[in-house]
């Protein structure tokens, strides 16, 4: 399969879990990558992995700068930007009574700040008809104790979407976002094997995803197979927010 032939790709979020996995999708079927991560040895190790010429690109994608380095280094290789995934993320719990300022800004500085950051430093680059995922959660439409900070921001990332999806329109860029629902990645073995349990009962398929599985629906929504749909939210969930 090849549907991303001729297209240049970057991951931000890239080097680990679900953001490796979109890479490594699209490596295989034809576009040349570029994956970002905050840690040297960790994105180099990950380009590796990827292989087929990936690049790795250390970048803190909360800050601007670095964002605004990783696209230059695209545009130096490339001139362009076909596809834009931003994936960047975290998840630490905290109850609504144990929520600190530092907790709520640092979720939103990594999850929503660097899309937003992400997209205004690629946009100048992105080619008419560009696709752009949003990385989000079924968590986003759900209530889930003391993961409020979190599931706020991926609310967030949803109602960006559908605004980011009006405005690029004119441009033929499309903007969706997949939302995963728990999948199986180092962000969720660093619960507890009660807490993975009890949500592997909710769900209908009764497992977690594989980030592979996260993979192929946000490749089918970069893909040109896909140019008709924009301002999606996609859910990759096992059934879990859905009945």
């Amino acid at each position: 399969m090849a549907r991303m032939s001729n297209k240049v790709a970057l991951v931000v979020g890239g080097a680990k879990g679900i953001g490796l996995a979109i890479a490594e999708r699209l490596a295989a079927e034809g576009a040349s990558v570029f994956l970002t991560g905050r840690k040297a040895e960790e994105t180099e190790a990950a380009a590796r992995e990827v292989g087929r010429g990936a690049t790795g690109l250390v970048a803190d994608a909360s800050v601007a700068e670095d964002l605004a380095a990783a696209v230059e280094a695209v545009r130096e290789a490339h001139g362009r930007i076909d596809a834009l995934v931003l994936n960047a993320g975290i998840s630490e719990p905290a109850s609504v009574a144990e929520e600190t300022a530092e907790h709520f800004d640092r979720h939103f500085a990594v999850n929503v700040r660097s899309q937003v950051l992400g997209l205004q430093a690629a946009l100048p680059i992105m080619g008419d008809g560009g696709s752009v995922v949003l990385i989000g959660s079924v968590a986003g439409s759900m209530g889930i104790p003391e993961r409020g900070a979190y599931s706020a921001t991926k609310a967030a990332v949803r109602s960006y979407a559908r605004t980011w999806t009006a405005e690029l329109a004119p441009r033929g860029v499309r903007v969706n976002v997949v939302s995963p629902g728990p999948t199986d990645t180092a962000m969720m073995a660093a619960t507890s094997e009660a807490f993975r349990a009890a949500i592997i009962e909710t769900i209908p398929l009764k497992r977690m995803a594989r980030p592979s599985e996260v993979a192929a629906a946000a490749a089918f929504l970069l893909s040109d197979d896909a140019s008709y749909v924009a301002g999606v939210e996609l859910h990759v969930d096992g059934g879990a927010a859905q009945v």
